[in-house]
């Protein structure tokens, strides 16, 4: 691993060890900011697609179109470049892609239509896929042995941190700032164009290897060691990732039905309330045993989804901000389980390459079932939808529930020696 740190001036043997760990704090902090600015671009648009709907005429399923057009160019991105910078370097790869998605902030503040937006959305989910195992891999790289954990901790906490700084940013720039839907963007492609100068000087944690463009045939390079284990929790990812998108994408859609007089900042916020008690869920349960919080979030996916339905059924708006903050439990628990379960020992070879699958079969989850609800809207309506969804949620929460158990009775992998509570 090179201990090269950029623009660190010669300093004698001790005054450089403190340089040199000042400067891997410094980018450990920056790849943490990419990550929560990264998933702050892609939850943005959320408290804007009613604003979509009313000015262009977008029907639901539209709006679950332009929503997924993200998640597919990402799970493309991760498919072809999650090993990209293991053999190019964290640096150039995350500069490159920080770049461009300052270019897709500037088309999504020039959009004027589903055709426009729905381009853009395709940028940002390229760029998004190439910088989320870049800079989840660099955290894993970076990470200081005095506090182990911080690293799988931080790639778990900076993504739902950030979708919750996302559409409270958002809801609040529809409440009270002019244009909203060029505002947003402008900040946040200014945010990137710093973060992409900013990465050029960090330091860089992999050398150089050939073979890169051999790297970006269509793979999911996982290691043998953690394939059981991505297996055994398919089934929760799944299930925990459906009823993202689903929030992020229906979620103000939802929101409108059961309550029609509700005011248009309720909408977006739906999904605020997932992402926040998410990261809060992550924090809360950092040092408990990560097969145990997978499973328990599991189990919170039955009451959200019962919750979620009551509040068709007359209990109103209280019931659907109860659904998604449940909602956001199971999520905020499944998916630091899983993580901490898939990163508790894995080599820093594999880190990016695993990264990118676990997020390919995350992100198939949350743009498939979307488009799925989106067009049956159209021939069901948004509440026999919102039915199906939820059930069918249920039912994979409960088929890995029973996945779960038998791993623990028979191998317990979370209980390895090498893994280690989160910090």
């Amino acid at each position: 691993m090179s201990d090269v740190v950029s623009g660190s001036l010669a300093q004698g043997p001790a005054g450089g060890s403190r340089a040199y760990g000042k400067a891997r704090a410094a980018s450990f902090g920056l790849d943490a900011s990419v990550l929560v600015a990264l998933l702050a671009a892609s939850s943005a648009p959320t408290p804007l697609y009613p604003l979509y709907q009313d000015q262009w005429g977008l029907s639901a399923l539209a709006v679950t179109v332009v929503f997924s057009a993200y998640s597919l160019a990402l799970l493309s991105a991760l498919l072809t470049t999650g090993a990209l910078s293991d053999r190019l370097g964290r640096r150039p790869v995350l500069a490159g892609a920080l770049g461009a998605q300052a270019v897709a902030m500037v088309l999504l503040a020039s959009a004027d239509g589903a055709g426009s937006l729905t381009a853009a959305r395709l940028l940002q989910g390229a760029a998004t896929g190439v910088a989320t195992s870049a800079a989840g891999a660099a955290l894993l790289d970076l990470e200081n042995p005095r506090r182990p954990g911080r690293a799988a901790l931080t790639n778990t906490i900076a993504p739902v941190a950030g979708m919750a700084a996302g559409v409270l940013v958002s809801t609040l720039l529809v409440r009270f700032a002019p244009a909203p839907t060029v505002t947003v963007y402008a900040l946040m492609a200014a945010l990137f164009g710093a973060q992409a100068i900013a990465v050029t000087f960090t330091t860089e944690t992999v050398n150089r290897r050939a073979g890169a463009l051999r790297s970006l045939r269509p793979r999911l390079g996982v290691p043998p060691a953690v394939r059981r284990t991505l297996l055994t929790a398919g089934t929760a990812i799944v299930a925990i990732w459906a009823l993202g998108g689903f929030y992020s994408s229906l979620g103000p859609a939802l929101v409108r039905l059961v309550a029609p007089n509700a005011p248009r900042a309720a909408l977006g916020m739906v999904f605020f309330t997932l992402s926040a008690a998410a990261a809060l869920t992550m924090w809360v349960l950092r040092r408990t045993d990560p097969l145990t919080t997978t499973i328990g979030g599991c189990l919170a996916v039955l009451p959200a989804a019962v919750l979620t339905l009551s509040g068709l059924h007359g209990v109103g708006l209280p019931a659907a901000y109860g659904g998604a903050a449940l909602a956001g439990v199971a999520f905020g628990a499944v998916s630091q389980g899983v993580l901490r379960m898939l990163l508790g020992s894995l080599d820093e070879r594999y880190r990016a390459a695993t990264l990118a699958a676990y997020y390919v079969l995350s992100y198939l989850s949350m743009s498939l079932p979307a488009i799925a609800a989106g067009a049956a809207t159209r021939y069901y309506g948004l509440r026999t939808t919102s039915h199906a969804y939820a059930v069918i949620a249920a039912l994979l929460a409960a088929a890995a529930l029973t996945a779960l158990a038998v791993s623990r009775t028979r191998t317990r992998p979370c209980s390895s020696p090498r893994t280690r509570p989160l910090r």
